[in-house]
C-alpha cells in the first residue's frame, strides 16, 4: 500500500513537469516584475526608487532615455 502512495507521487509529479508547471513555484518578487533590481540603503544614479524589497532594501530601476 505503501508503494502505491510513493508511485500516485510519482505519477503527480510527472504530470506537473508534463503540463510545463513547476511543482515547486517560485516566490513572487514584486520588485523584478517592475524590471527592478534591489539594493542596500537609497538608489543611486543612475538608478531611481520604485518601491521596497525584502529586509528593507530599495528597489530600483535604471534610467531609460529615449
Amino acid at each position: 500500500m505503501r508503494i502505491l502512495y510513493q508511485l500516485l507521487v510519482v505519477l503527480f509529479m510527472m504530470l506537473q513537469g508534463a503540463a510545463g508547471k513547476h511543482f515547486i513555484p517560485r516566490p513572487f518578487n514584486p520588485c523584478e516584475a517592475q524590471n527592478g533590481r534591489c539594493f542596500p540603503g537609497i538608489c543611486r544614479r543612475p538608478y531611481y526608487w520604485i518601491g521596497t524589497c525584502d529586509h528593507g532594501f530599495s528597489c530600483c530601476r535604471r534610467y531609460v532615455e529615449v
